[in-house]
């Protein structure tokens, strides 16, 4: 049935909707359930979460780049040594056959090679060690504990220390009124 069509509706004509006149979230007395509170906290748990690891995929993908660049010049380099450059020294071979043994011109040619790949090599590993770690994204979660309740990073010291600091101090035990 459409809205246009006659029929039976939810609400009779003589009735308003209502409108709570406190919040829904809050108990009797006006301040926010438990249950609230804990919904709260795993919401604002899992938010934070979240945003750690939305935080280290934007930190990791740059460094993806950087690895793949590296990677791409390592591949393009191999690639013309291996194909491109085979001509020109097998030139340079039978050229300096001209002035010196045959032995001799191809092992200064093999030498060249040799030096051009280290040289590759070299250049290859300094683009990886320029990659680094996520080093914003540890930096925060190394602040996680101090968000969480009861979760003072390396405070070992007594409650009324921690109030002159300026942190908050450890909440008493709940007495227990079965154990007298």
């Amino acid at each position: 049935m459409s809205r246009n069509e006659p029929g039976p509706t939810t609400q009779d004509a003589g009735s308003a909707p209502s409108i709570p006149l406190s919040d829904p979230t809050h108990g009797r007395n006006g301040e926010p359930s438990i249950g609230n509170l804990v919904k709260d906290a795993s919401a604002n748990v899992s938010t934070l979460f979240r945003s750690e690891v939305a935080l280290a995929k934007a930190e990791l993908v740059g460094e993806a780049k950087k690895a793949g660049a590296g990677t791409g010049l390592l591949v393009v380099a191999g690639v013309m040594a291996l194909y491109s450059s085979f001509f020109f020294f097998f030139f340079l071979a039978e050229l300096l056959d001209n002035w010196m043994p045959r032995w001799l011109a191809f092992l200064i040619v093999f030498l060249i090679l040799v030096f051009i790949t280290i040289v590759m090599a070299v250049v290859g590993y300094l683009f990886f060690r320029r990659v680094r770690g996520p080093k914003k994204t540890i930096a925060s979660v190394k602040e996680v504990p101090t968000v969480l309740p009861g979760g003072h990073s390396g405070s070992s010291a007594s409650p009324a220390k921690r109030t002159a600091d300026g942190e908050h101090p450890e909440l008493p035990r709940a007495h227990d009124p079965a154990k007298g």
